[in-house]
């Protein structure tokens, strides 16, 4: 399956471009339609983990974590990063498409633009780590 996001009307629209498009739109599956996207992937590599709508990937990563830690996995538990917001959209498919990428769109995260409002202003994004 591919995916990717694009944004239209002020909303994230995941597609997945492996799916036939449709004969009256023109488009691929819609999968998701957000206003905000969340990223969790491991911090010590940079690995994807989920991603979608912030409150599905912030309880998915709350969920996991307290598993992980249950099992005795506290550094695993506590390498799972999460970030959300306006993120812009070729940084969200970069990190579906190249594997690591989270950890460096991570590092660069307080100077990339918000999402929505173009490279004027950095992404009031929010990031969680435990």
């Amino acid at each position: 399956m591919t995916l990717q996001y694009t944004l239209k009307e002020g909303n994230y629209h995941l597609y997945d471009l492996s799916s036939p498009t449709s004969r009256v739109t023109g488009e691929h599956r819609l999968r998701l339609k957000t206003d905000t996207v969340a990223i969790a992937f491991d911090a010590s590599t940079g690995a994807l983990r989920e991603h979608g709508s912030p409150l599905r990937i912030h309880s998915w990563a709350n969920n996991t974590r307290r598993r992980l830690r249950a099992s005795g996995a506290l550094e695993r538990a506590n390498d799972i990063v999460v970030v959300s917001g306006p993120l812009p959209v070729d940084e969200i498919n970069k990190c579906l498409k190249i594997d690591g990428y989270c950890l460096d769109m991570f590092t660069r995260l307080a100077s990339l633009p918000n999402g929505k409002l173009g490279a004027h202003r950095p992404a009031a994004a929010r990031h969680t780590t435990h």
